[in-house]
């Protein structure tokens, strides 16, 4: 999919293939069988031109890697604390990317009494960082329960 993204149009196998030999050697039919699966599974288009196929993706590189962002976000049992543990993990360019992002989707929504939006940023501001102390609580070892012993883990064995 990379070599498909970074032609940014349609492509054949051969143009392909001979983009990927610059780096390494590979078959023709190597080639062949990606896109072919690439296609079976609905990542790629294909057209056909003579005897051959020109490949074009069906979504940017920045709309599957969103999708993979939403579904892994999806799937956590606490998204908020995901969230954290996500930015927590971010470059400070990441952090700065994430901040452009965050503004330019705020432009596209209504403008809000300025009241409003210093108390809803207080209270973001606060549920941050009860979020951050639980997901930060969360990824330690869970002490001992009321009435067990002293070393004792939650499984009851010893640490």
């Amino acid at each position: 999919m990379t070599r498909v993204w970074e032609w940014n149009r349609p492509v054949t196998v051969r143009e392909v293939l001979e983009d990927l030999q610059k780096e390494r050697s590979i078959a023709y039919t190597t080639v062949m069988t990606v896109l072919d699966n690439l296609h079976q599974k609905g990542w790629v288009r294909r057209e056909a031109e003579g005897r051959a196929y020109r490949y074009e993706a069906v979504s940017t590189r920045a709309a599957y890697a969103a999708a993979l962002m939403n579904e892994a976000w999806s799937a956590s049992d606490n998204p908020a604390a995901a969230l954290v543990a996500f930015f927590g993990m971010m470059s400070p360019e990441q952090r700065q990317a994430l901040r452009d992002a965050v503004r330019m989707v705020q432009i596209d929504e209504p403008a809000e009494d300025p009241e409003q939006q210093a108390q809803e940023a207080e209270e973001t501001a606060s549920a941050e960082g009860r979020t951050a102390q639980a997901a930060a609580e969360g990824a330690g070892e869970a002490g001992p329960a009321e009435g067990d012993e002293p070393g004792a883990s939650a499984t009851g064995k010893g640490r």
